[in-house]
């Protein structure tokens, strides 16, 4: 079975077409259990998100705040596997039709084998995957099996990353590029903002790619705000948060279901 980077492109040029920005969700998979996981992703994508991404749970995940560093911990002490991250990307999939990402560090992938991993994540219907620390000159050996699997690989981009580097990512890349800056926690919102703005810019200038911002987005206005100039908005702590600071369970999908309604209508704000 092959992947589904074209359903992934598909849905992102359809948000095009409406004149908005395409809105991304991620959790962790196995948080707050694997099938609770599930159920809340499905919950996302029923209440607006375009695009999910699963993340693979990482005992150091070096590049996530403390909100997402919580929801990781509670799927490792709970026994995640990759197999189940897999499965959890097939099951939304299955149950939405939505175009599901897995973003994990290389290490996993490197140890589960980079053709294995594209091979069962195909298998299971996933559109590809972000790999933040990967570096694009270590890149070919997933970049081939992913390609053959018919998956994206997204790359990550930063506001520190020079022009002829975002050059270099952005060629090698498929499906979108993923620009990381980070609100509220470089400076104020308004700097951060135009730091983003500029890096999806500069990276608009390399590449045909859809450029989906991640800013540390949580409400309809920063949504819209940066729908104003990016092609995808992603969001991932919000979600996460709703979840830890939900009473129990079903009001844990519930809270997930209203924040992605919230930021799809933030999303759809005339640019």
């Amino acid at each position: 079975m092959a992947g589904n980077l074209e359903l992934l492109s598909s849905v992102l040029a359809n948000a095009k077409s409406e004149g908005r920005a395409a809105l991304v969700g991620y959790l962790p998979a196995g948080f707050p259990t694997v099938d609770g996981g599930v159920a809340a992703m499905t919950a996302m994508i029923e209440g607006g998100c375009d695009v999910v991404e699963v993340g693979l749970p990482h005992s150091d995940p070096v590049l996530d705040g403390p909100v997402i560093q919580t929801a990781d911990d509670i799927a490792l002490r709970g026994g995640v596997k990759i197999r189940d991250v897999i499965r959890t990307v097939g099951e939304v999939h299955a149950a939405t039709g939505a175009p599901i990402l897995c973003m994990t560090y290389w290490n996993p992938v490197d140890r589960y084998g980079p053709e294995r991993f594209a091979a069962d994540l195909a298998e299971a219907g996933g559109a590809g995957c972000i790999l933040p620390d990967l570096p694009v000159e270590e890149s070919e050996v997933w970049r081939k099996a992913a390609e053959q699997h018919g998956l994206a690989t997204v790359f990550v981009v930063a506001p520190s990353s020079r022009d002829e580097r975002l050059a270099k990512i952005t060629a090698a890349g498929s499906g979108f590029v993923y620009a990381a800056s980070l609100m509220g926690v470089t400076g104020t919102r308004e700097s951060v903002g135009l730091e983003a703005r500029e890096l999806v810019e500069r990276t608009r200038a390399t590449t045909e790619l859809p450029v989906c911002v991640g800013l540390g987005v949580s409400n309809a206005t920063q949504a819209a705000e940066v729908a104003a100039f990016a092609d995808g908005v992603i969001v991932g702590s919000a979600f996460v948060k709703r979840m830890l600071e939900a009473a129990d369970h079903e009001a844990g999908l519930q809270a997930v279901r209203e924040l992605a309604g919230e930021l799809a209508e933030g999303v759809r704000v005339p640019r």
